[in-house]
Order: structure tokens, then sequence, then C-alpha cells
């Protein structure tokens, strides 16, 4: 009894001391430079570190960081998505997807949006800490934008993408950066994310375990220029991708993480493992053996941030001698200083960002802006007069498997609404009281109909006007195991539409007679759409258009704004006019290199008026090397309706060393006409336009002869087969 009672007595001791010690090393008690604003990021990074265990810094490079409870440190989750909203997370606002924004062409657009989302990212993360809550998708880092190149229309997680041009992909991305870090000198909004370094587009099966071979060329000619453009807007963080890159992971890839990142782009952010990457090292590209080699590999690459399960090996990884403790705290302090800029370990009243709360969350602005991006994202293939409808016709019949789904409202990465406008509810809430508007879905998604009986197509034959809602949708694309229905991993091995689509499509057609068919197609990846093309009246793509979809869709249908949108992405006819979806060079890939004609070329889309173009001039025929050009248009709506013109401009080098892009867009200008208007509209031309990249990956400026072309879709014969205006006009460089 005596020894339980000293046993008892010595616990209690030892409890008492813990408790004081830690007492004493509590922030509450103490203050830590580290907490201490007005030292630098770099002095209160290095006192931190300095007061961590071995086995506290490998936690803290993990996504999911546990509490340092003596520190007065809180668990830090670093997993969040925002791709086209605050997604996985609470209620907030659903914008079109990425491939929608990449159709708006609209930088400025586009940084809107990122400023929006950024405000309910911060409200988010407020409110949810104010609660008590730091679980996963409640941070303030985020891991986008997507800025792959869509190289091929096979890839699933194509639509998380701006397209398959560097020049957009940098142009919209750098916006997006721009919109969610924000602009105060002192701390960050929210930390955005390059994602996936690099040369990362499928195939989703065997992305654990896939090495993509690209040339010097083709690597600094498609794959790796927007991510230099984002370094240069300062993003906080890269995150490298699954796959190997000419022989090395990405997530150990010396030339891409050291000598490119690092060295000659001084990158001065921290790298992020794509989720459970590392592990690759040992289950799919076999490069080491076990957790903690990989765990020491990913610590000698650079990787900061270990999203997945690897870098608690550290631990061991250090005790058998495979990298050092010091190794491990320069990789540390790199993303700490994330924690800093983000203003994590300061009062919350020295930061703005702070005040965002729970009514910044939704809003009517940011439901009126999703409304307008989706609006400017949809791009009209074919109209033969038949739009705009009247929203007063007798009767008007809604049909197709995606009329009613919420799914095509969303695609992948995407948040929750409680107001989620389907494309019926749009339509039917923009017709007139005295107008009968009736839906069936009459055809099934992916697969013929089980009951042979029509009572749908008919009701074509007894309306003013039939509206189907065909296309794909997130559970036939998207990312490894998320498309459910898909049997190739969420990519699109075969390029068409489901059959019984396409034969439902004609049965309306033949049901409706004289009245218009208007197809409606939503998806986020080229399609097989020449049955379409010829059965329907008009073609609308509306990708997947967000929390206010339906709306914008009736706003097109019904003419309450003429269609803007631009295709981001060639639509070839047929994927026998493409290379192998494994092969990763560029030869006869996106408008710039491919040879067949395609169904609908980059840059495309109409409008419901009609632009002319005057011809070109050219401030210079003759330039030499290092001088700039100024090339100008007229631009002319000769139309009867108010319409937005995107003008595009793109040059060719036409006689050059090495293989060169077909031509390359380098500007983009929206402008918005009233009937008989014009506007004169100026592109500058820069050596660094003019440049090649040679088979070294070197840009390199050569004497020779170059086009220009300013219209309203990329050059070819196919635009001007479809109605398109370009102008073109040649100088020489000296």
């Amino acid at each position: 009894m005596k020894s339980l009672i000293i046993r008892k007595f010595l616990i209690l001791l030892i409890t008492f001391i813990t408790g004081f010690a830690v007492a004493q090393e509590n922030p509450k008690n103490q203050n830590y430079p580290f907490n201490d604003p007005t030292l630098s990021i770099e002095e209160r990074t290095q006192d931190l570190i300095n007061r961590l265990t071995i086995e506290e810094k490998a936690w803290q490079m993990m996504h999911n960081s546990p509490a340092v409870e003596r520190l007065g440190i809180p668990e830090y989750n670093w997993w969040n998505e925002a791709l086209h909203g605050i997604g996985r997370s609470g209620v907030a606002t659903v914008f079109p997807q990425a491939i929608g924004m990449g159709a708006t062409f609209d930088e400025d657009l586009i940084l809107e949006v990122a400023n929006a989302i950024s405000d309910e990212a911060r409200a988010t993360h407020n409110t949810a800490v104010e609660n008590g809550y730091r679980r996963q998708y409640s941070g303030l880092t985020f891991w986008t934008p997507n800025i792959n190149i869509f190289r091929d229309p096979r890839w699933g997680r194509g639509q998380e993408t701006y397209g398959e041009d560097p020049f957009l992909t940098a142009l919209l991305g750098t916006a997006f950066v721009k919109g969610l870090q924000g602009d105060h000198p002192k701390y960050l909004k929210t930390a955005a994310a390059a994602k996936h370094y690099a040369v990362h587009s499928g195939p989703e099966k065997l992305r654990h375990e896939f090495n993509a071979e690209a040339s010097m060329k083709d690597m600094w000619e498609t794959y790796l220029p927007a991510f230099k453009a984002l370094v240069d807007a300062d993003v906080e963080t890269i995150m490298c991708a699954y796959n190997a890159t000419n022989g090395e992971p990405c997530c150990a890839n010396k030339y891409l993480l050291q000598d490119v990142l690092r060295d000659k782009w001084n990158f001065q952010g921290h790298i992020v493992s794509d989720c459970w990457a590392l592990v690759d090292f040992y289950e799919g590209h076999n490069v080491v053996e076990t957790p903690e080699e990989a765990a020491a590999l990913g610590i000698k690459s650079g990787v900061n941030l270990n999203c997945g399960s690897v870098y608690p090996s550290l631990v061991e990884a250090v005790e058998q001698g495979l990298v050092t403790e010091v190794e491990i705290d320069e990789q540390l302090a790199v993303l700490l200083k994330t924690k800093f800029k983000l203003g994590l370990f300061d009062p919350a009243e020295d930061n703005p960002y702070s005040q965002l709360s729970a009514e910044d969350l939704d809003t009517e602005e940011h439901r009126a802006l999703a409304r307008k991006v989706a609006q400017k994202s949809i791009v009209m293939l074919k109209n033969n007069g038949a739009l705009p409808l009247k929203n007063d016709l007798s009767k008007y019949f809604i049909t197709g498997p995606n009329a009613t789904s919420i799914e095509v409202l969303l695609g992948n990465y995407h948040g929750i609404n409680p107001n989620l406008v389907t494309i019926l509810e749009g339509l039917a809430g923009a017709i007139e009281p005295q107008s009968q508007m009736q839906y069936r879905q009459g055809t099934l998604l992916d697969r013929p109909n089980a009951n042979p009986q029509d009572w749908a197509s008919p009701n074509a034959g007894n309306s003013d006007a039939t509206i189907a809602v065909l296309g794909i949708s997130g559970v036939l694309e998207g990312e490894e195991g998320e498309s459910i229905a898909s049997e190739t991993f969420g990519d699109r091995l075969d390029y068409n539409l489901p059959q019984n689509q396409i034969d439902y499509l004609r049965k309306l057609n033949e049901a409706a007679g004289d009245a218009p068919v208007i197809a409606v197609i939503t998806g986020g990846s080229p399609m097989n759409l020449q049955e379409v093309h010829e059965l329907a009246d008009a073609v609308l793509l509306v990708w997947y258009p967000g929390e206010e979809g339906g709306n914008a869709v009736a706003d097109v249908i019904f003419g309450k704004v003429s269609p803007s949108g631009r295709l981001p992405i060639t639509f070839p006819k047929s994927l026998d006019d493409l290379p192998a979806y494994e092969d990763y060079s560029m030869e006869g890939r996106t408008y710039k290199y491919m040879d067949a004609e395609p169904m609908y070329p980059f840059g495309y889309g109409l409008s419901y008026s009609d632009f002319n173009y005057s011809e070109i001039k050219l401030s210079d025929k003759k330039l030499k090397k290092g001088k700039s050009l100024t090339a100008k248009v007229v631009v002319t709506n000769s139309g009867e309706t108010k319409a937005e013109e995107v003008v595009q401009l793109y040059v060719s080098d036409l006689k050059a060393s090495v293989r060169t892009p077909k031509s390359q867009l380098y500007g983009i200008k929206r402008v918005e006409l009233e009937p008989g208007a014009s506007e004169e509209i100026s592109f500058e031309i820069t050596p660094q336009m003019m440049q090649l990249v040679n088979n070294e990956g070197e840009s390199v400026l050569e004497s020779g002869e170059f086009s220009v072309y300013i219209g309203g879709s990329s050059p070819g014969k196919r635009s001007i087969e479809l109605g398109k205006e370009l102008k073109e006009a040649n100088f020489t460089l000296r």
C-alpha cells in the first residue's frame, strides 16, 4: 500500500512538473520570436525550426500537419481545392469548370473570378477556425490552377485546364493566381499552386508509373511556358506530378525541380507532391525500395510538402543515414515561410483578410458573376438561323439525358450550392406565362433505353422548338476513380457521343419537321459532333457551366446575350487524325501542328452578329532584329445585334531552321460593338513572339519571313469554311 501511495505521488509530481514546463513553453504565457510580426520571416522561421523535434519536423511537412501543442501551434491541413470555386468544403459559389473559363478568352474576367473565390476561401477558413474546425478543405493553401496542356482529347482531366494553348493557359493562369493570392504588400490572401509539374496529361490508368517522353523542343515550346509564366507571377506553390518525365519521377526530377525551377527560374515558393506520389517512388516507378528511401529522395529532390504518407518515415531515414536533419531543416524552412506569408502566426487584427466572414460566401454578386462567366463560356458551333428563339412561342419541348442533371453543371473538383440551376430550370424560368413547356428525358446518358416504347420524341412534332440537352458528364470523364461509369479510369478512349444519344437526336429531327431542333452539348473535352452538326439546326457547347448554368443557357438561347465563347481546344474529326495517346510528341497535335482538317478549329465560335475586319496595317514590313512592330485592324459589327467579338492575333514563322508551329496565338482582345459600330484594334508584336524554339530547347531569333493573322479564329481553311473572317499580312525580319 505504501509503495502504491509513493508511486501515485511520483506520478502527480511528474505531471505537475511536466504541466509547469508546458505552461512555460505555451505562447499564452510566453511570446516566442516566431510569434513576433516585427521580425523578418527568415528570423521567425529559424526560431520555429530550432524549437521542433525531428518527429515534429517530419509531421509539419505532411499535408495533414498535427498541432504542436507545447508551442501553441494549431493543426493545419494544407490540402484544399478551388479549381472553379471552393471545392469539397461548405456552401460556395460554383463557377463554370476551368475549360469553360478557358473558353471565355478573358483574363480580366478570370481575375474577377479568382478574387471572388479567394474572398470565399478566406471567409470559409475564418468561419471554420472561429468554430473550432481545422479539417481538410478549410485551409488557405489551394492546389490550383491546373495549367497542364490539354494535348489530347482523350484525357479525362483535360476539363481542369484552360485548353491546349500555352499562351492562353499562361494568360488565364496568371490572372487566376493573382486573384487567389491578392495584392497585399505583406500577406498572401491565399496560396495558389501551379500543377502538375510537368508534362502531365494522361493516361489516367497509368499515371502512377507512366514515363512521359518529351523532346527539349516540346518541353520549352509547349509544356513549360505556362509554368514559367506563373513562377514569374510569384505563384506560391508548385505541385510535382505523379508520372515520370524523360526517365525520372517528376517529384524526384533533378532537371525539372532543381535545374529549371530553382536554378533557372529562381522559384522561391514551396513544392508539394501530388497526393501519394512519393509512394509511387517504390510502388510505381520503382526507383527506391522503402518508404524511408522515398522520404529521403523527396527531401533531397526539394519536395517541401508531402501530400500522402511518406514523410513520417524521415525519422527512420535520418537514423539510417539516408538524409540529415540539416537537409530536412532546409526544406522545412521553405514550407514554413508560406504559413508566415498567410499570417497564420500573426494576430488576426493585423491581417485585413481576417475580416472576411460567412456573409462573404455565395453572395448575390458572386452568383451574378458565375452567370456572366457561364454566358461568355458558351460556344455556338452552328446556327442556321434557328437561334435566338423567341421566349413566347406556343410550345417548347425540352429533352435529353442532361436537361435536369446537376452533374453536368459541376465538372470535377467542384463545390456545392443550395441553388444549382439546371438547364431545364433555366429555360422554364425564361419563357412567358402563356407559353407551354414539356419535358421528357427521352434517352439515357450512355446506353439504350431498356423500355422500347418512345413517348418522348413525338413531342418534337407538335412543338415550336425542341431543345435536346445531350453530351457527357463527370461520370464518363474525369480523374482516376471518380468517373464511375467509365471503364477507362475517366479517360475517353471512344471519341464519339454515346450512340443512343445520336439515335435519339435523329428521331427528334425526323419528328420535328420544319420546327427547329437545338442541341445543347455538355462536357469538358472535344467529342465527335459531326452527326449532331448535321441533325441539329443549332449547336451550343456549354461545358460544365456551374451553378448558374441553366440561366446562362437560357440567356443565350432566347437572345438576352449573344454567344461569345471560343474553343480553347481543337475538335478533330476523328481520333484517327491524332497520334497515339501515350505519345507526348507534339507532332500532329493541337492547332499548331495538326495536319488533318479539324471539325472545329481552335479559337472558333459563332455570334448572333457578323463582324468584318479591315486589312491589317503593319507599322513596319522590314524589321531589324530586336525591334517590335504594331499591327492594327478595324473591326466592324456588320450585323443587327449588339455582340462581343474575340479578336485573336496569330504569328507564323514561314522560314525557319527547325519545325515551328503553323501559327501561334499571341494576342486576345474582346470588343463589344453595337450594330454598325467599329473599333480599331492594335496589337504589339514583340521580338519574343518572333522567336523559335530550337531542338535544344533554346529560344532563338532568326531572320526570315513572318505572317500575321488577325481574326475571329485560328488560321486555316476550316475556319473560313465555318464563316470566320481572318486577315493576313507579312513582314520580313532582317
